[in-house]
């Protein structure tokens, strides 16, 4: 067979680019949890409240989720590399000067333009994977940036968070924002390009109600909230968690922190080629990427339960494993829907799929808030994201149906007939 020959001389053609968005992914994930990470110093600079600091980090993801549907039809219309690098120019210079403003308003404006920026660059990522690989590298390419935007964690908690207590916070975003800036030149030198030629008439792809007629499509949507919830769960309340609940400093945290998120980042990337070695072998799409799905949001509830009745240390191990279980999840969710859209409507199958996900973003982090406040601990706060990695697996496996492409017709009579499939 010749195809998988080809097939591996394009993935080799397309690393540069992989590479990139690797790296533009990390830089998203360092610019959007770098607040989480300074929030002990900024509760005490400003003087925040608990429920203060959950609107901040909310406040990131309600321009980020209402951008989301309009970025995916964007994506599915016009050229995605060039959107990539307009929204990452944007977020650069709000990290650049959310350093230099004062007062919780300038930074609740900020956090609003951040995300703005931000909502960019998954939807026209999973565009770009699906206009250049089949469906036997895409776990592989998927993992690598679902591990990079766990590395953006790990990155930032290590590398910022030991700077930012040397340092102090203001600095550390003006830097980072400024260095980010020489990611564009190498982008517009190495961005992929002569995709898939499709017909102008496939290109267009199916109308919205067609796609919000899929029950798939709100499987994945109800899925993909559940692994946002813990996701950003972790981004945004683990580092205060470990300074507030397990009495670590600032150092010793950034530690802990980091560890967690490259044990997630490992777990993604090894879960994405695991996916892909089975799926060359000859298993089904929907028996590889559904069992990925159901074992780590397994793995996952049962290790944030126990890490929220853990007693003195013991807590680490469970936070460990809740690692391994959230980075299983990973690649799936850029899979799914490169598989089931197809590459016409992937942009607004993914685009809206993370917009109503990232609702996860948005209600999570200030619920955690005010239920911190209100029972003094961290132990509700953990229950409720197990419940939901529960609900995750369940919306994974029986909610979304066979891993396979719709077939589209003309948007004018969008049609529900699945086809088999590249495996």
């Amino acid at each position: 067979m010749a195809r998988p020959t080809d097939d591996s001389r394009s993935l080799g053609a397309f690393a540069p680019a992989l590479v990139l968005l690797v790296i533009c992914l990390v830089i998203n994930y360092i610019d959007r949890g770098n607040l989480s990470i300074a929030a002990p110093l900024l509760k005490n600079e400003l003087h925040l409240s608990p429920s203060q600091l959950g609107i901040l980090f909310s406040a990131f993801f309600t321009t980020y989720t209402a951008m989301q549907f309009v970025i995916g039809w964007l994506v599915d219309h016009f050229d995605a590399n060039r959107i990539l690098a307009a929204g990452f120019l944007l977020w650069s210079l709000a990290t650049v000067t959310t350093g230099l403003v004062w007062g919780f308003a300038l930074l609740l404006s900020m956090r609003l333009i951040l995300g703005i920026g931000e909502s960019v660059a998954l939807p026209s990522c999973s565009k770009i994977l699906a206009r250049h690989l089949p469906e036997h590298h895409r776990g592989f390419a998927s993992g690598a940036l679902m591990s990079a935007l766990r590395c953006g964690n790990a990155v930032g908690t290590l590398g910022a968070g030991f700077l930012m207590a040397k340092f102090g916070w203001r600095p550390v975003f003006i830097a980072i924002g400024l260095v980010s800036l020489l990611w564009l030149p190498a982008w517009t030198r190495w961005m992929p390009r002569d995709g898939l030629a499709l017909p102008q008439a496939v290109e267009a792809g199916p109308g919205s109600a067609a796609i919000l007629r899929q029950r798939s499509f709100w499987g994945t949507c109800a899925g993909h909230f559940s692994c946002n919830y813990l996701f950003y769960f972790m981004i945004t309340w683990l580092p205060t968690y470990l300074v507030l609940e397990r009495h670590l400093s600032m150092a010793t945290m950034t530690g802990v922190a980091g560890m967690y998120y490259s044990v997630d980042a490992v777990s993604s990337i090894a879960s994405g080629w695991l996916q892909d070695f089975w799926i060359r072998r000859g298993y089904t799409p929907t028996l590889i990427r559904k069992s990925a799905m159901a074992i780590g949001f397994s793995i996952a509830a049962a290790a944030i339960a126990g890490c929220a009745v853990a007693a003195g240390n013991t807590y680490l191990p469970w936070l460990m494993v809740a690692g391994v279980g959230c980075g299983l999840t990973g690649p799936g969710l850029f899979t799914f829907p490169q598989t089931l859209a197809g590459t016409q409507a992937v942009g607004r199958w993914y685009g809206w799929q993370n917009g109503f996900a990232n609702l996860a973003g948005v209600i999570g982090p200030a619920l955690t808030g005010y239920v911190l406040q209100w029972t003094g601990n961290f132990r509700a706060p953990f229950a409720i994201t197990a419940a939901l990695c529960i609900a995750g697996g369940l919306a994974w496996v029986f909610i979304v149906g066979r891993v396979e492409q719709v077939r589209w017709a003309p948007a004018s009579k969008a049609s529900v007939a699945p086809v088999s499939a590249q495996a």
